[in-house]
């Protein structure tokens, strides 16, 4: 069983910055991939952010060059620094964690981006 905690997710101000936090624990095979995506009410679930186990990482459009992703493979953690935050990056974030055939999501964690 394994279980991945989103954390850091709050409250900022447009311009500002967060920093979200994945552990994942429990029983986990080789880690392949970790991720993050977001997702807003009505909305489908939008990629954000990838790392893989072979150190390569790729963003989405709306936020590249703003948002990096970053793995801590001795805490089996990824983590999302979010900077210039903007109004339209309020939503929830998962992390996903792809481990062998295993596919994980954790829970969520709201980002609230006020103007």
């Amino acid at each position: 069983q394994v279980h991945l905690v989103e954390s850091g997710g709050g409250l900022v101000q447009a311009g500002g910055s967060l920093r979200l936090s994945c552990a994942a624990s429990g029983t986990i095979s080789s880690i392949n991939v970790m991720a993050w995506y977001r997702q807003v009410p009505g909305k489908q679930r939008e990629f954000v952010a990838i790392n893989t186990s072979g150190g390569t990482t790729d963003y989405g459009d709306s936020v590249k060059g703003r948002f990096t992703i970053s793995r801590d493979n001795a805490k089996s953690t990824v983590y999302l620094q979010m900077n210039s935050l903007k109004p339209e990056d309020t939503a929830v974030y998962y992390c996903r964690v792809i481990a062998g055939l295993s596919d994980y999501w954790g829970q969520g964690t709201q980002v609230t981006v006020s103007s």
